[in-house]
């Protein structure tokens, strides 16, 4: 089973990247995405995400199972929203205009469908570089790069150690469930949802109990060896910034100031296209 949100080496402009070009990037993207409701601007985002993902070259079935669950998050906060507050579109803009009344407070508005796909437009304009930072950089090298930007190594070793135990956790996932399998406990999609919730309890202790003993193993390997004792260390896979890099976080601070100048321009953080 092929591993998902983890590193999958390629040779890619967005590859040969620095992980701390990547992990700014990111940040100061994901930035632009919050600060702002301006469709525009997010589907401006959303194009040059999977712009980036095309040139990445990573394959749908590397992205397949990350990208799917973030859309079933997306979906069920979506579902979430209209519940709680069906009419919060109409409170934004300022004006109603009803489709279809469904049931009690409930009705389909436009102005709530708007609001509803710029949250929607929110996450997605983020996923494309959150997947890239994950999946394109190397976790020895960001931890590098983290410490090459002012962050101690300690912390950037741990994040790094983080980085590489999602496929290990996930490889342990996928062992202990076929060992249960095997032994008769039934998790497939025929049984009931709620005979597979508490059949799923049976991976989990075991998972855990093996995230642990890892755990144990890494800390007394690296007491051993006298990890953290000096303030400074050197790093192997360290990178200097290049051209890429520059014009990476150039573009980044570009769709931020954009982000900005539309707030300015529409006098707050939400485009209206109903006035």
């Amino acid at each position: 089973m092929s591993a998902a949100l983890s590193y999958i080496k390629k040779n890619s402009p967005i590859h040969r990247l620095t992980g701390s070009t990547k992990f700014l990037f990111f940040l100061i993207w994901s930035i632009a995405a919050m600060i702002t409701y301006d469709t525009r601007i997010l589907l401006i985002m959303l194009g040059m995400g999977l712009v980036f993902l095309r040139m990445s070259k990573l394959k749908w079935k590397e992205l397949r199972f990350a990208v799917l669950f973030m859309l079933w998050l997306i979906g069920l906060n979506l579902i979430a929203l209209f519940l709680f507050s069906p009419e919060q579109g109409v409170a934004i803009y300022g004006t109603r205009h009803e489709l279809v009344h469904l049931f009690w407070r409930y009705s389909v508005v436009t102005e709530e469908l708007f609001y509803l796909f710029n949250f929607m437009m929110k996450y997605l304009a983020v996923i494309p570089t959150a997947l890239l930072f994950i999946m394109t950089t190397d976790p020895s090298e960001f931890a590098a790069s983290l410490n090459k930007i002012g962050v101690s190594y300690r912390i950037a070793y741990s994040v790094a150690i983080a980085l590489r135990y999602i496929p290990d956790v996930q490889r342990d996932f996928h062992e202990i469930s076929q060992a249960q399998q095997a032994r008769g406990i039934d998790l497939s999609k025929k049984d009931k949802l709620v005979d597979r919730l508490k059949n799923s309890a049976a991976i989990l202790f075991p998972l855990v109990l093996s995230s642990l003993q890892r755990i144990e193993v890494i800390s007394n390997a690296m007491e051993l060896r006298g990890f953290g004792k000096n303030k400074k260390r050197t790093w192997i896979v360290e990178r200097p910034f290049q051209k890429g890099d520059y014009i990476a976080l150039l573009l980044a601070l570009f769709m931020l100031l954009a982000s900005g100048a539309c707030m300015i321009l529409n006098g707050g953080r939400f485009f209206n296209p109903f006035l």
